[in-house]
């Protein structure tokens, strides 16, 4: 071989690419032992040497911080969930006040979809707004851990799962049944997923069984249904209680895109809302207020949400303490529970 050897060199003779070269060389706990050896053994046989200037020029801050967003099912091509495209603004508008720029992109879900961040040093940190399955995406988190990634998620805090801002689930999910419930319902159903697969839903659920709880109403597994946040899985979802002949007065959804839907099945069954059925929604998305009827939801501040994502990230890219964050929720009551 002629001339000065390179990490390209390393990566051809090892038979992997130049950013896994780059991982093995400072043993990376994201690549595999007998890999880090067979690509150390063969930089020593090559004698080379890491460039230290460059590996300087690497390490410095590129001010910029990229947001995650992920594939979500959705009615357009945008594969972005409504409720994260309401936060976009904030996010956009509190990293120019911070002086760094974003760069926004889709989760790769492969082995290394975050390292590359690092390796080419495209952001200093990372915003992740969405997640799908928590159990599935719980490794991904403890791969960014281990590799010493700065980054901040959207999402309830967990033990284990790094910095996050979510809101209060709990408490909004039981401000929405106690509204129903104030409004004389009975027979209050809820639409989502209650399982620790989908944690701020089944932190909804849980506050929607605390607030029956509270009023000496009895938890019926029947008036649960799991649904994804889509406006067909609402659909869908209503329409199997009402062909399984379950009878509810009210409906929490555990998102608003579940809300609309689970309104069209009602209505298309012949049914009020909110005379036969009164409906509250979560997130306050935009579609909320144009909805017919207009529905009454739970607001999540998407704001103060993209501002404190963008600030939490910021001072933890600086080396300052910071500690995961809630935001309260707020009821908003409109005309889908007969509020006029």
């Amino acid at each position: 071989m002629k001339g000065k050897a390179t990490s390209f060199d390393i990566a051809h003779l090892a038979g992997v690419s130049q950013s896994t070269v780059s991982r093995a060389l400072r043993n990376s706990p994201l690549v595999k032992a007998e890999t880090i050896e067979k690509v150390q053994r063969i930089a020593r046989e090559l004698n080379y040497k890491v460039d230290k200037h460059a590996s300087s020029l690497r390490s410095q801050q590129s001010a910029t911080l990229a947001l995650l967003l992920f594939e979500d099912p959705t009615t357009d091509d945008s594969l972005i969930n409504p409720f994260f495209l309401s936060m976009l603004g904030s996010i956009t508008r509190a990293c120019a006040r911070q002086g760094f720029d974003l760069l926004v992109s889709f989760q790769q879900l492969s082995d290394d979809w975050h390292a590359d961040y690092e390796d080419s040093h495209k952001a200093d940190g990372i915003i992740l707004l969405g997640y799908g399955d928590d159990v599935d995406y719980r490794p991904k988190l403890r791969q960014l851990d281990q590799q010493g990634t700065r980054y901040v998620r959207w999402g309830p805090q967990s033990q284990g799962q790094g910095l996050s801002v979510g809101c209060n689930n709990r408490q909004g999910g039981q401000d929405a049944t106690e509204h129903l419930i104030r409004l004389d319902r009975r027979r209050i159903a809820f639409i989502g997923n209650a399982s620790h697969h989908y944690p701020e839903f089944f932190a909804r659920y849980q506050g929607y069984v605390r607030a029956l709880m509270d009023a000496g109403l009895s938890i019926e597994p029947a008036l649960q249904h799991d649904a994804i946040t889509t406006e067909q899985a609402g659909f869908d979802a209503v329409n199997a209680l009402l062909d399984k002949g379950v009878e509810f007065d009210a409906l929490f959804a555990a998102s608003d895109l579940i809300a609309v839907g689970a309104m069209q099945a009602i209505q298309s069954r012949g049914l009020s809302v909110p005379d036969d059925i009164a409906v509250v929604g979560f997130d306050d998305i935009p579609v909320a207020r144009f909805a017919s009827p207009p529905l009454t939801t739970v607001r999540q501040d998407t704001n103060l949400a993209g501002a404190q994502l963008v600030d939490s990230l910021v001072r933890q890219i600086r080396g300052e303490a910071v500690t995961s964050v809630t935001i309260p929720t707020l009821l908003i009551p409109r005309q889908s529970c007969g509020e006029r």
